[in-house]
């Protein structure tokens, strides 16, 4: 299952994109010229791949509706799935030891925080606890003992705070437990304690070797501060204008927002 090598003149054998605020608007419909960019892409001998900071069971129904069937890293880099196959191929869990460490050193810090966590598997819950505050209308199951969370393996621990923006409960985060989790903001009240060491350039490494595909044949598009690793493993970052700060200071390219077709501006310049 590898890629073919690109013709008519498109640089790239691999087009890695990010799904919330990148390849999917706002209502998280991927527009019709969009669609078409990247089928003119995939003609030209690149396969597309999504990576994104969804674990599978909040990703699936976006690929199935999309008619998407390759290779999909998911979970911010813990789990490789084969959407055509709607199979799990590989999945990375949270050790309950470092993560509860993190927690309490993080909460030493900081004062308490409102808890959620994303279960392992293709169909693993996202528990969320008292005062957690979920992004959408994705579905959710409510906990109140903190306990319930190490009851099944988890991928990742979300966390929120009462009064600590994103960037600032970020950075007190990192400080705090960056020798114990790696801590990851995905967007707007997301920030992350994933398995140390893991990323989305972890997950794509591994999915774009199956594909038989380099880092120096990728070009990747992002919003968001999880994406920098990616823009650092591909031989191209592309930042959306409605992008964090922290992802424009390192993407070598700026196109227009997820709202207005941001990765077809570009693909459309690159296949000429």
């Amino acid at each position: 299952m590898s890629a073919a090598s690109p013709s008519g003149g498109f640089p790239y054998r691999l087009i890695a994109t990010d799904l919330d605020g990148t390849l999917l608007r706002s209502d998280e419909s991927v527009s019709q010229r969009t669609r078409d960019a990247l089928t003119a892409a995939t003609e030209a001998g690149a396969a597309h791949i999504v990576v994104t900071g969804r674990a599978v069971p909040w990703t699936r129904h976006i690929l199935d509706d999309l008619g998407y069937r390759g290779l999909a890293v998911c979970g911010q880099g813990a789990q490789v799935y084969d959407a055509g196959e709607h199979r799990l191929l590989t999945s990375v869990t949270l050790d309950r030891q470092l993560a509860g460490v993190a927690l309490a050193k993080i909460e030493a810090e900081v004062g308490p925080l409102f808890l959620a966590a994303s279960r392992d598997g293709l169909d693993g819950e996202v528990m969320v606890g008292p005062g957690y505050a979920v992004t959408g209308t994705l579905p959710a199951t409510p906990f109140t003992d903190a306990s319930d969370l190490w009851t099944a393996p988890l991928n990742k621990i979300y966390i929120q705070h009462p009064d600590l923006t994103d960037d600032e409960l970020t950075e007190a985060a990192r400080r705090a437990a960056g020798g114990f989790v790696t801590v990851a903001m995905a967007g707007e009240g997301i920030v992350e304690l994933l398995p140390l060491g893991l990323s989305k350039a972890t997950g794509l490494s591994l999915a774009a070797r199956r594909l038989g595909v380099k880092a120096a044949d990728t070009i990747a598009f992002g919003d968001m501060p999880n994406d920098i690793p990616m823009f650092a493993w591909a031989a191209r970052g592309v930042a959306m204008a409605n992008a964090h700060e922290e992802l424009k200071a390192v993407a070598d390219e700026v196109t227009a927002s997820h709202e207005e077709d941001g990765i077809a501006v570009v693909l459309e310049r690159l296949l000429g």
